[in-house]
């Protein structure tokens, strides 16, 4: 007797290989398409009677259709869902109708395979009862499964199960775990009796291996369970023993005693770790401050308490070591020499705490690298600029979470010695909020008479810091408060000359670049009046920093063209001549403002100082009908408005000594500086912009070959004013030569280099009138 289903199958159907395992009648199972052949066999199927044969690989990692690999038994579906995706990607959901056996495996054109088959039909028993028994049997067998698995069946499957002993069959076969030779044999089983039989021997080895797992998994959980109750009695059992007078064991806590013990710490920071190595011991290991207290004791067994590096105390071996790494920064270099000497016949004097003020780039933090070089000491670094928080440089107080000592101590457990050169980068950008003034921190760091008993908020015990050679730098000093720059002794770096740039490059940064490029003296060499030019055209700094990008630009410039040659060409030598920079530079980025050879009225020469050097300053006045105004336009700051509006006092104040007779309310006079989208400030230009007003309004021209610099008071002094070494060299990269300068800044002459002042004439004058006889030689005073 045979169980057939009304589906009639053609002769001819298309057949696609499942890698995805056995698919059974009455299943639904989705499969993806991804292959070009098999898309084209789901769209004949989709414009046909829509059935496909689906038959398993003998072997999944073989994933080729070849015959040999192909069982002969396999499941006739139907397409239930199709969706389709972007890149010709298939999606469908076929159901399992009925089985079928493949006659003759048909070799067409066709991407896909084609078979001839037939439909096999199931065979039942001729006695139910036996049939029922069996069904029943697979029936509780499977919801065993389900309840060792703890998965939640459809309701409908049970109906089935009730049901159908053949769809039974199938539907368990699906949900089981079996190997896809056993599944295969099910479905190629044709007697329903022999089939329920063949599931059920599987069946009731996947019930013995599921309760095997689930006795393991309750022996491991009682394990665990076992473990956390003797962990929670060993506790109890140390809390127990401590109170009675015993010993509790606790490897770590052991282990950080003997580190503190061993390691060389001051009587009361070992003192303060075994305090907190007492209450880490007395605590529960799952409370939160048990990380925290061991986190404090790991920074105590870290710091370099008592480590220091010895000083190298030859002055002679410093001397070369800080000349090799920068060129000129005399002062700079003495007062280092100086501080060794003192070093080596006072060992226990204290170390000055250096400032280096200077514009960007002259070498302030790379000189603190050569002093730790030439003393043999560690060095570290600490940039200041935009730190707002006070916590940064004391550290956080143990109470917040994720606290952490701060900079100085971080600083010091990297440099692992208690005595480095410490350097504060940007000491003049701190700023200062809600969260506290970290000047007002550094100001017991930056002490030598306080910073032997330094307290981190963090650490909460003193650390020594008198042994560290601390240098601060900034750009500048008036936004660096009084209380902080009263600790510190000022060495200023001036920017360099371009002589002096034209060195730096041939000795330092030359050499560098050309070794970051790869490139040796035989690809590349710079003259030195392409070195000058690159200076004086394509830069304009106080430093070397962009001189030395510039240099980079045009090795890496030369490194593409070596790189870039035929295999087997010679290497040509590229020579860096002024007729070159073009090719590599481009055009000239700046001009130097360069003085006028005609006298002309109302305009005057003063000099201003730059973060990127000295320059001259062209003042120019002009007279117009009007109120009695003073105009003055050009970005000028308040210090120098306030210069002109003196220097206009002074000049109505001594009217009649000019001969100037006019009523001051009936005209207006302008004053303008060029280049107004520079600000400009400072009351350097005071007694220039006299001289281009009183030159407007008497209408006597100014000698041009001449150039000022000093602050006029009321009553006609010329006052000192500062930067006169890049004032000077900046009137001389403008063609001047004779320069006016007030009698009290004749010391800051000395401050220029001697081949400068060789090519220049100072002028030293204390009132108002000297300058005016100087630049405005045809004016007569009136008796």
């Amino acid at each position: 007797m045979t169980r057939g289903t009304t589906l009639e199958l053609p002769d001819i159907l298309p057949v696609l290989p499942s890698s995805d395992g056995v698919v059974y009648p009455y299943t639904v199972v989705p499969i993806t398409i991804t292959k070009p052949g098999i898309a084209e066999l789901v769209d004949d199927a989709v414009r046909g009677d829509k059935l496909i044969g689906v038959v398993s690989l003998r072997n999944r990692m073989d994933s080729s259709a070849r015959p040999e690999n192909l069982y002969r038994t396999g499941t006739v579906t139907g397409i239930d869902r199709l969706y389709r995706f972007p890149g010709n990607i298939i999606r469908l959901h076929l159901r399992g109708l009925v089985r079928f056996r493949i006659l003759e495996l048909i070799n067409t054109d066709k991407p896909y395979i084609l078979a001839r088959v037939e439909k096999l039909e199931s065979v039942l028993p001729k006695d139910d009862v036996e049939l029922d028994a069996w069904q029943n049997t697979v029936g509780i067998q499977l919801k065993q499964i389900f309840e060792l698995t703890r998965s939640i069946p459809d309701d409908s499957l049970f109906m089935e199960i009730s049901d159908d002993a053949e769809k039974l069959s199938f539907l368990a076969a699906s949900r089981i775990e079996a190997s896809d030779e056993e599944k295969q044999k099910i479905l190629e089983v044709d007697n329903i009796l022999e089939r329920l039989w063949l599931l059920s021997g599987i069946l009731e080895k996947e019930i013995r291996i599921l309760k095997l797992r689930n006795k393991i998994q309750g022996q491991v959980r009682t394990e665990i369970e076992k473990d956390q109750k003797e962990y929670i009695l060993k506790e109890q059992m140390k809390a127990i023993q401590k109170e009675l007078g015993g010993e509790s064991e606790n490897p770590e806590a052991e282990e950080l005693r003997l580190r503190i013990e061993e390691k060389d710490l001051p009587e009361l920071v070992e003192k303060a770790s075994m305090e907190e190595l007492d209450r880490f011991t007395r605590m529960h290991p799952g409370i939160p401050e048990v990380a925290v207290i061991r986190n404090y004791i790991e920074w105590i067994l870290c710091l370099p308490w008592m480590e220091s590096t010895r000083d190298r105390l030859d002055i002679n071996r410093a001397k070369v070591v800080l000349e090799k790494d920068h060129y000129d920064l005399k002062d700079v270099k003495e007062r280092i020499l100086e501080f060794l000497a003192v070093r080596k016949l006072n060992p226990s004097g204290k170390a000055p705490i250096l400032c280096f003020v200077g514009p960007p780039g002259v070498g302030k933090t790379s000189m603190g690298r050569s002093i730790a070089r030439a003393i043999g000491r560690k060095f570290v670094r600490l940039s200041l600029g935009g730190v707002h928080d006070e916590a940064e440089i004391r550290g956080h107080r143990r109470t917040y979470i994720g606290a952490m000592p701060g900079k100085i101590i971080q600083g010091l457990k990297e440099a692992g010695s208690n005595n480095p050169v410490f350097m504060l980068d940007e000491v003049d950008k701190i700023g200062s909020d809600f969260r506290g003034d970290p000047t007002s921190a550094l100001l017991e760091v930056l002490d030598p008479e306080q910073n032997f008993s330094f307290r981190d908020n963090y650490m909460n015990v003193p650390f020594d810091l008198s042994g560290v050679q601390f240098i601060t730098t900034a750009n500048r000093i008036d936004t660096i408060p009084s209380p902080l720059m009263d600790r510190m002794e000022v060495i200023r770096i001036s920017g360099y000359t371009s002589a002096e740039k034209l060195e730096i490059a041939r000795r330092y940064l030359v050499k560098r670049q050309m070794v970051n490029a790869g490139l040796t003296g035989k690809i590349l060499r710079f003259r030195r009046k392409g070195l000058m030019r690159i200076i004086t055209d394509h830069t304009r700094e106080a430093g070397v920093r962009e001189l030395e990008r510039t240099i980079g630009k045009i090795c890496r410039k030369v490194a593409m063209k070596v790189a870039m040659k035929v295999p087997g060409e010679s290497d040509e030598l590229v020579i860096i001549s002024p007729s070159q920079l073009p090719e590599y530079l481009g055009p000239r980025k700046f001009t130097h403002e360069m003085v006028s050879d005609k006298p002309r009225i109302g305009v005057s020469t003063g000099l201003a100082w730059t973060p990127a050097g000295g320059e001259i300053l062209l003042i120019e006045s002009t007279i117009m009908s009007g109120k009695g105004e003073l105009i003055l336009t050009g970005q000028l700051g308040q210090v120098m408005q306030e210069s002109a509006k003196a220097a206009l006092s002074w000049i109505r104040t001594h009217a009649d000594e000019y001969g100037l007779k006019t009523n001051f309310k009936e005209f207006d006079i302008h004053l303008h500086v060029p280049a107004g989208a520079t600000p400009k400030d400072g009351p350097s230009a005071g007694v220039a912009i006299l001289i281009s007003i009183l030159s407007a309004l008497t209408q006597k021209p100014v000698v041009p070959d001449i150039a000022i610099t000093g602050e006029i008071s009321l009553q006609g002094r010329v006052m000192p004013v500062g930067g006169i070494k890049e004032k000077i060299l900046g009137a001389l990269a403008a063609g001047i030569t004779r320069v006016l300068i007030p009698r009290e800044n004749s010391r800051s002459i000395e401050e220029i280099p001697e081949e400068t002042r060789e090519l220049m004439q100072f002028v030293l004058i204390e009132r108002a009138q000297e300058a005016v006889d100087f630049f405005i030689p045809g004016l007569k005073e009136v008796d």
